[in-house]
């Protein structure tokens, strides 16, 4: 009778644990569709504002996918369309806390706008829609004035374009084979369209198929040494230079556009 007792005990035990078990999982699995359930209508309504022009509501949205819901699914999608939007935020004329409308006074040019505000000719004109380098006084600009910096990972090969603490956008570059990218903290000083590349005293041409620097530079305060474009975009990812940090053309483009001279860039291990 005891021997019976203590084997409807155990049995009822197991059954019991049997059961927790199995209700905890269906707790586990409605936690985790109402994660992906919030994160998609999250997702939604960001695609919702981004279509409607209302580009600083989609960025907070997206944001907030991404620290709240890292796992959902289409988490690479939110992150693309939010380096997406945030760019748009800077190179076009949606309202920002950090855009400031410049009155063009009599004497102005872009040049000299551009050097107040710590930006570029590149982007106020991206800004604004301006074609070409004629400004009239009286005209409003809308100037983005940013904080911006980069961050260069040669552990992962990726560059981080920011505004302030704020991640714009991660690009995938190649920095140097044997650990010759140099690490610290270097300013952009010199900027260069289609560069003429000097290799082993040899003058290689910008429309020469074997000048390395691609489409832009744009040089540190270590001579040498800089971000540029590439003839070989198939070696984005690898620690294949000598030294420099390496970008697709139109990415590197893109960065050109935005950065000032001045801009602080860190490389690190």
């Amino acid at each position: 009778m005891r021997n019976r007792i203590i084997l409807i005990a155990g049995v009822t035990f197991v059954a019991v644990l049997i059961l927790t078990v199995a209700l905890r999982g269906r707790k586990t699995d409605s936690v985790a569709i109402a994660a992906r359930t919030s994160a998609q209508e999250l997702y939604t309504q960001a695609l919702s504002m981004k279509q409607s022009n209302r580009i600083d509501k989609a960025r907070e949205l997206y944001q907030e996918i991404l620290s709240n819901y890292p796992d959902y699914e289409g988490v690479e999608n939110a992150q693309k369309d939010l380096e997406e939007v945030s760019l748009k935020i800077i190179t076009s004329g949606v309202k920002s806390p950090k855009a400031v409308t410049h009155k063009v006074e009599p004497g102005d040019s872009l040049v000299k706008i551009a050097k107040k505000y710590n930006t570029t000719v590149d982007l106020i004109k991206k800004r604004n829609n301006i074609s070409g380098d004629v400004i009239r006084a009286g005209q409003q600009l809308s100037i983005y004035a940013g904080d911006f910096s980069v961050f260069v990972d040669k552990s992962q090969n990726i560059l981080i374009l920011k505004d302030g603490q704020q991640i714009i956008k991660v690009y995938h570059v190649s920095t140097g084979t044997n650990n010759s990218t140099p690490i610290g903290d270097f300013k952009v000083t010199t900027k260069l369209v289609d560069p003429v590349w000097f290799k082993s005293g040899a003058i290689i041409p910008a429309e020469s198929p074997q000048n390395e620097l691609g489409t832009r530079w744009l040089g540190f305060d270590l001579s040498g040494y800089g971000i540029h474009g590439t003839n070989q975009p198939e070696t984005i990812g690898q620690q294949v230079t000598a030294g420099c940090v390496r970008m697709i053309n139109r990415e590197v483009e893109e960065l050109f556009d935005i950065l000032p001279v001045g801009t602080k860039v860190t490389i690190v291990d």
